[in-house]
């Protein structure tokens, strides 16, 4: 998926999250940059349901990293999705926590809010998705 999308509704962000969700491989390190209630909490919610995690979606904020074990692989073969928010950490606490091996995980998808906290630690092919809210409702959600 690439370009630039304007959602109009929390409603329409969780659907591109959720037809993100078909398109999304094992391996990929998605990368959420934007301001506080930009929509990153929002778009992870839609994708997580297009995965078919199970439910509660929460913002890993306090905890660093929430894992969700798949009941039933996607069909592009993703079991596991690692969703991390690097908001109170620095490249050196996600290294001890394992951020090098849930990037490895054959069967894994990693979601990182805040990835320009930890940008030196970032492998060069991770998926940057930039979220800029243009108004109460509107989103500008940029893919690339």
């Amino acid at each position: 998926m690439s370009g630039i999308f304007t959602t109009h509704s929390a409603d329409e962000t969780r659907t591109l999250g959720k037809t993100l969700a078909e398109q999304i491989r094992p391996r990929t390190l998605l990368c959420l940059s934007g301001d506080l209630g930009a929509g990153k909490t929002t778009f992870v919610q839609g994708l997580l349901g297009g995965l078919g995690a199970t439910r509660p979606y929460t913002s890993p904020t306090f905890v660093i990293m929430k894992q969700y074990e798949l009941s039933v692989p996607t069909a592009n073969g993703i079991r596991r999705v690692y969703h991390a928010d690097a908001y109170r950490v620095e490249a050196h606490d996600f290294e001890h926590l394992g951020f090098a091996e849930w990037c490895a995980d054959p069967e894994g998808l990693v979601i990182l809010e805040w990835p320009e906290r930890v940008e030196k630690i970032l492998p060069a092919d991770a998926t940057k998705i930039s979220f800029v809210s243009k108004s109460e409702n509107e989103r500008e959600i940029i893919f690339g």
